[in-house]
């Protein structure tokens, strides 16, 4: 199905599109950005969708715009599942390296990718073994490697979602790079679903790095990891330390949340006065497990959220695609100031009454 973004601003136009536009998105009038010619072709050439948008604040005495340019890449897989994991993953980086090269050419200053972007989600098929050649390093692994050159070609730091093994133990982790190729730290995802087919808890542990915020050259930023959306606590402490943007690359599926995929993480963007970046990986993988095929969908529809309550319009939801979002990081203080969500917070009080909570709890 057309993104039903697109068939509404089809059907609509004059003062019609400008209410839907101030109620779905936040604002009368999406600010799209301008991109050059050469990255068009370069698109089109390489079959992604290139969309870009910008978010203003307004003008302070003091201070002046601070601003930065973000990338989101949602992508499919290139080879079938029963190809070598060497050539799987190098038909992606190969997929990637042109999009990168786009978004720098675009000025992104701070760039994200899916969840497990080197690899297909096999969590579905119950096996383990068999694809224990995707686990990498995170300092050193192959696509810490790949994307430490690019990053330090473009000064751009990048987030890196890959499948972990650190010590005979796997993880689901986001690597940063930043804007010299070098390895600036890691999260881990602390929660882990085990909703359907979504056994996670059966192939890594659940995160041991907290909450970490990375202070880059261009923001203070933090990671999300997938299913860690649908806990509003995990936002709450990266804002507690320091985020202006939080990424939350995923791979779901629709029979999990579609419905509220445009919600959660727009409701953490102003509940903690951030940026939020949702990204999804799209496209169909097939596995087979003995006699059995199995497969999933990805819906896609990336998009980014301001602190004020704004968002763009998604990426396709079948497309490999770059969203390109101009950002100015004082927004964040500006909202804080203007709805005293921080402080009027009373954590103080929600963490007394939560471990008086937790000492008296009854375990059914």
């Amino acid at each position: 199905m057309e993104n039903i973004e697109n068939i509404l601003k089809q059907r609509l136009s004059g003062a019609q599109l400008k209410e839907f536009n101030r109620i779905y998105y936040g604002t009368e009038v999406i600010k799209e950005l301008e991109v050059n010619e050469t990255s068009k072709v370069r698109s089109k050439e390489n079959n992604f969708t290139l969309a870009a948008y910008s978010f203003s604040a307004s003008k302070e005495e003091i201070r002046k715009p601070n601003k930065v340019r973000l990338g989101l890449i949602q992508h499919s897989i290139v080879y079938t599942t029963d190809n070598t994991i060497p050539d799987q993953r190098q038909a992606i980086f190969d997929k990637i390296r042109p999009i990168i090269e786009v978004a720098a050419s675009e000025g992104v200053r701070i760039l994200c990718l899916q969840e497990t972007w080197p690899m297909p989600f096999f969590l579905c098929t119950k096996e383990k073994k068999k694809w224990a050649d995707f686990a990498e390093s995170a300092i050193d692994g192959p696509s810490t490697l790949f994307l430490s050159k690019l990053a330090k070609k473009y000064e751009m730091v990048i987030v890196s979602p890959i499948l972990e093994s650190d010590g005979g133990v796997w993880w689901n982790t986001a690597v940063v790079i930043d804007e010299e190729g070098n390895y600036l730290g890691k999260h881990r995802k602390n929660h882990l679903p085990s909703v359907g087919s979504f056994s996670e808890t059966a192939y890594y542990a659940p995160g041991n790095t907290g909450h970490p915020v990375f202070k880059t050259k261009y923001a203070n930023i933090a990671v999300n990891m997938c299913y860690g959306r649908h806990h509003a606590l995990n936002w709450l402490m990266f804002a507690e330390n320091g985020a202006q943007i939080v990424f939350n690359p995923s791979a779901t599926i629709a029979e999990f949340g579609q419905s509220f995929w445009g919600v959660e993480a727009r409701n953490a963007a102003i509940a903690n006065s951030y940026f939020t970046c949702s990204i999804n990986r799209v496209g169909t993988e097939e596995f087979t497990v003995g006699n059995e095929t199995k497969t999933r969908t990805y819906y896609g529809s990336s998009y980014v959220s301001a602190p004020d309550g704004s968002r763009t319009p998604c990426l396709s939801n079948e497309k490999d695609g770059l969203l390109v979002a101009e950002i100015d990081l004082n927004l964040c203080r500006q909202v804080k100031d203007k709805w005293g969500f921080r402080m009027t917070a009373r954590l103080d009080m929600y963490a007394k009454e939560i471990n008086e909570s937790l000492e008296n709890k009854i375990v059914y």
